[in-house]
């Protein structure tokens, strides 16, 4: 079961009570819907009493435990709004997204190859001007009100360097229901909407300093300059945005304008993107605009309806709101693979974590029968990927599953199954690969 770890369920439960005492801000976040995550907390009846007592029980008869659903556009064209090209040996298409086939990240080295690197998009990617861009910090939590800094003013600041996978939330979501058969809504992504690359930038920590950060700032919220987003059925959420505490965006938190040596691409936040390492993707906002420093705890949907775990298994307001990414495992080889039996084959693969670095990955060739250890190619650095193989010859033909198991250096091992949950987030179970042996 995922489990979420106590100090952020703690901050989270702090966070709704400053917004029942009117210490919080929830911008873009319908009052019925922040109602109901305050109803199935159990804290409604701390409601101001200047809120109609109308609106607090048509809140309160509005929970649904079952969770919103995850945002998807569905009526889009196959690869509509991405700008690199898409060939279909190395994506599969999901509407505004492209997955990357991991069998394509064989013989790519370590670094994930723009070229081949996964899109999450809500809508378009933006062409912007890097010359004529600004990134506009401001909010409460500063001392001398708005900053803005430009490219070339955020390049003069110490650049730091960081390797690190960004990963949806929702990779490898279409396992549950073709493993486990509990389907959930979003994109299907099998394993590919991850990808490593080197990032060059500056701390966030940096920019908040130079622009008067106050001791009494708590959270931040970068914002995209991506188009608004809206849903099928029109529900406009506005721009991408998603709040974290202080103490991530000083921690290791940078603004990035450099990947794998080379400016942004358009498609992976031109010119200037946020990265919080090991944090559920939507953290790592694309095409940052501005960045709120607020005194007050923030909401947004990104961190109230969306990118939260919701289902039998929780709480009916859901989890706190997703911050580390899991641990998985996944063969560079196509599914359902025809491979030659009687013929010794070099298996390989990569396994990742965002709690500790990869120490062991186990291979089974025999749908789980019997398992024996693969030799790591890479040192174990927590966020980041390590690659891996091990030979096989099987000995005879027909259907087989091929299936990895890693450890990371905190002792977490994936299980067999994921809890489920309504929007598919965080599966970390042991993959089942199909192949066939001729």
């Amino acid at each position: 079961m995922t489990r979420i770890p106590e100090a952020e369920t703690a901050y989270d439960r702090r966070r709704r009570n400053q917004w029942l005492a009117g210490e919080a801000r929830a911008e873009g976040v319908g009052r019925r819907d922040m109602l109901r995550l305050l109803t199935a907390a159990g804290l409604v009846t701390a409601v101001p009493v200047s809120l109609p007592a109308a609106t607090a029980s048509a809140a309160a008869g509005s929970a649904r435990p079952a969770g919103p659903t995850e945002p998807s556009r569905t009526t889009v064209s196959a690869g509509e709004g991405i700008v690199k090209p898409l060939p279909p040996e190395r994506f599969i298409v999901h509407g505004t997204n492209a997955e990357t086939r991991f069998e394509a990240l064989a013989g790519t080295g370590y670094l994930t190859p723009v070229s081949h690197f996964f899109v999450r998009n809500h809508t378009t990617t933006p062409r912007l001007d890097a010359a004529a861009w600004r990134l506009h910090v401001w909010g409460d939590g500063l001392t001398r009100g708005e900053r803005q800094f430009g490219l070339a003013e955020l390049k003069r600041l110490p650049s730091v360097t960081r390797t690190a996978f960004v990963e949806c939330a929702g990779n490898a979501r279409n396992f549950f229901k073709t493993q486990q058969n509990q389907p959930a809504s979003g994109t299907p992504w099998t394993t590919g909407a991850i990808g490593t690359a080197r990032w060059r930038g500056v701390r966030l920590a940096d920019v908040l300093r130079a622009a008067g950060l106050s001791r009494k700032a708590v959270d931040v919220m970068p914002r995209g300059l991506d188009d608004e987003y809206v849903t099928p059925d029109g529900t406009n959420y506005g721009r991408v945005r998603r709040p974290m505490p202080l103490s991530k965006a000083l921690d290791d938190v940078i603004l990035a304008y450099e990947m794998n040596g080379a400016p942004l691409p358009p498609d992976h936040g031109h010119p200037v993107r946020l990265l919080a390492p090991s944090w559920v993707g939507i953290s790592s906002i694309k095409w940052l605009g501005d960045i709120e420093v607020s005194t007050t705890p923030l909401y947004s949907p990104w961190n109230t309806d969306f990118y939260r775990l919701y289902g039998d298994a929780y709480p009916p307001e859901g989890s706190a709101p997703l911050t580390r990414q899991t641990l998985k495992s996944a063969f560079e080889l196509p599914w359902n693979a025809t491979l030659s039996a009687h013929t010794r084959h070099h298996l390989t693969g990569r396994a990742w974590s965002a709690h500790g670095g990869i120490t062991r990955v186990e291979v089974s060739t025999d749908g789980g029968a019997s398992w024996r250890r693969a030799h790591l190619h890479d040192p174990a650095h927590r966020g980041a990927w390590t690659r891996w193989s091990t030979p096989w010859t099987p000995t005879k033909p027909g259907p087989a599953e091929l299936l990895s198991r890693a450890t990371d250096s905190t002792s977490r091992t994936q299980p067999k199954t994921t809890v489920p949950n309504t929007q598919g987030y965080l599966f970390d179970a042991v993959v089942r690969h199909a192949v066939t042996l001729v």
